[in-house]
């Protein structure tokens, strides 16, 4: 198998035009680079270079040759940039998990950035909510969270409000019967059903009075909504996203309500350098 300075000499003559400008480039002899695509046709039995005038040229199997000897100089420089990052300790993998009140900008810029700092890093983003989210964290499936804002934590997790928010508004199927009330308070609303959130981790605790359907995530409740099934509190940007023009915000005393979103992460398992880059860039 050819080695990389090999692969990089029959490139460098390829794309400069000659030996003597490879060798320049590469601060080698030129008979270094001579010697070195002399070597690559032999181990391959084919010319690369057409040498018969006074500046060679590329023959057809050296166009050939040139594209695949590029591919395997970008994967050796990738691998040689996955092994550095994974001995300065950077994750294999970093896993994001999300609530559906959180819609960021910021979050959008930051991942193109991510992938130009770290291109062979797998990312993995989840959508959670409340205590769903919370047991992702601490149970270290996930190494960070953006979990709408909660009065209290579990001790072993670290938090930081992020500046962006989002609002959460009630809204029904303009079909739905609360659809055609001008003025609505609570007495109204405990007579039709609620569709409510309601984690997988711990389903009941808090009950709702009247008729009640439940799911764990938002956008299952805006699909119920959507079928005429009840109203739900869903945040304004997720209607606005994937409702529109098939919901219809209810208009009742103290909503729409202001969310605000934590980032967290585990104290005793915190996110390595590539979620700590991330976590610093939503927080900026």
């Amino acid at each position: 198998m050819a080695s990389h300075e090999v692969l990089l000499a029959f490139v460098q003559a390829a794309t400069q035009g000659s030996f003597s400008a490879a060798a320049r480039k590469l601060g080698k002899s030129q008979s270094t680079i001579s010697a070195a695509v002399a070597s690559l046709e032999i181990d391959l039995n084919v010319t690369l270079f057409d040498r018969s005038s006074r500046k060679p040229g590329l023959t057809s199997a050296g166009h050939v040759l040139l594209q695949r000897a590029e591919e395997i100089l970008a994967a050796t420089s990738r691998l040689e940039m996955s092994a550095v990052q994974l001995a300065q300790g950077v994750e294999a993998k970093l896993t994001i998990a999300m609530s559906d009140t959180y819609q960021s900008d910021r979050f959008e810029a930051a991942l193109s950035e991510f992938e130009q700092r770290y291109p062979d890093l797998e990312l993995e983003c989840l959508i959670a909510e409340c205590d769903d989210l919370i047991a992702l964290v601490q149970g270290g499936r996930a190494h960070i969270g953006f979990a709408e804002m909660q009065e209290h934590y579990p001790p072993d997790l670290d938090r930081a409000t992020v500046d962006e928010h989002t609002e959460i508004a009630l809204f029904v199927s303009p079909a739905h019967p609360l659809a055609t009330l001008a003025k609505i308070d609570r007495q109204v609303l405990q007579q039709h059903r609620e569709l409510r959130l309601a984690t997988i981790i711990n389903p009941y605790e808090s009950r709702a009075q009247g008729r009640v359907w439940s799911a764990p995530s938002y956008l299952m409740l805006l699909e119920m909504a959507q079928g005429g099934f009840g109203w739900a509190p869903l945040p304004r940007w997720l209607v606005a996203r994937f409702g529109p023009g098939t919901l219809q915000e209810l208009k009742v005393r103290g909503w729409p309500k202001p969310v605000a979103v934590d980032a967290l992460w585990s104290r005793l398992n915190p996110p390595g350098p590539a979620g700590s880059w991330m976590l610093a860039k939503m927080l900026e």
